[in-house]
């Protein structure tokens, strides 16, 4: 997922408390500030993502409808995902 300062993402939900800083360290991709992209192998060494959390949430409810033709069989099932959501604060690169 490409972020910037600034921008709001979701994830699965995370164990941390709501304000905490949370950091990722497995980059992939890191665009410097000359436009240039820096690609890992798997990821880019020092390089991470700093966020705070800003609430935990559930998502849109998923409907899961399943039948057979000709057969009667009928089934509605369904999940939410937790969620948290997280406020991009700083991307850091060395």
């Amino acid at each position: 997922m490409k972020v910037e300062p600034g921008q709001h993402i979701d994830v699965d939900r995370l164990s941390a408390q709501d304000g905490a800083e949370v950091t990722f360290d497995k980059v992939l991709f890191v665009s410097r500030d000359d436009g240039s992209l820096v690609a890992g192998s798997p990821v880019v060494s020092g390089a991470r993502v700093v966020g705070v959390v800003d609430v935990h949430h559930r998502g849109p409810k998923i409907r899961v409808f399943r039948r057979k033709r000709r057969k009667g069989m009928r089934r509605t099932r369904g999940h939410r995902s937790d969620l948290t959501r997280i406020r991009i604060t700083d991307i850091t690169a060395d």
